[in-house]
């Protein structure tokens, strides 16, 4: 069983950059792929960005390439979103989720998620 632990939220000016964390406990953590999701009220969960389990291979979402970076340290268990260049559509609440095997887009596809961390940009 894994569990995880979404940190580094917060209030930021658009164009500036917060950067999250997701920390894990449990597990064998280096197996898992994670992935990034968003969530704004009303609406349904979004994929943000993926990385392998090896930290070697990422996907994004075309809305956020070139101003967002994931990667892992999995001697420490965590995996990061940079979030570079923020834009007020970025405001949402960030999950981070795992899953065996290789990364998927489909929310549905991943096993263990965190409670979330909100990233409010204002204009």
């Amino acid at each position: 069983q894994v569990q995880l632990v979404e940190t580094g939220g917060g209030l930021v000016q658009a164009g500036g950059s917060l950067r999250l964390s997701c920390a894990a406990s449990g597990g064998t953590f280096s197996s898992y792929a994670v992935a990034w999701f968003r969530q704004t009220p009303g609406k349904e969960r979004e994929f943000v960005a993926a990385i392998s389990w090896g930290g070697g291979n990422t996907y994004y979402v075309d809305s956020v390439k070139g101003r967002f970076t994931i990667s892992r340290d999995n001697a420490k268990n965590t995996v990061y979103l940079q979030m570079n260049s923020l834009k007020s559509e970025d405001t949402a609440v960030y999950y981070c989720a795992a899953r065996m095997g290789v990364y998927r887009i489909d929310d549905g596809l991943y096993d263990y998620w965190g409670q979330g961390t909100q990233v409010t940009v204002s204009s």
